[in-house]
């Protein structure tokens, strides 16, 4: 197997990861929306039937590392008060 990638190889591996780039955009925004979503709602409002699904949504968002997470607000173009009071 040759060690050095042929042009053509070279441009399948550029297509894919520009594919890989924009999705990856895109999941940011998604998780930055359910950030912004989540930080905004109150779970005792929600429908039962939804209360489920939100507490998913926030154990996940939850768990995102806290680069990700600031770039996935970022994204959205969210702004984030780390006070007490709940303000953005």
């Amino acid at each position: 197997m040759p060690e050095q990638l042929n042009g053509q190889e070279l441009s399948m591996l550029r297509e894919e990861m520009e594919i890989l780039m924009l999705e990856r955009n895109r999941l940011l925004k998604v998780a930055g929306a359910a950030a912004v979503l989540m930080a905004n709602t109150d779970g005792r409002d929600l429908p039962a039937e939804a209360a489920e699904a939100a507490e998913m949504l926030s154990t996940l968002v939850n768990e995102l590392p806290e680069e990700t997470l600031q770039e996935a607000l970022e994204s959205v173009h969210a702004e984030v008060n780390l006070d007490d009071t709940g303000k953005s």
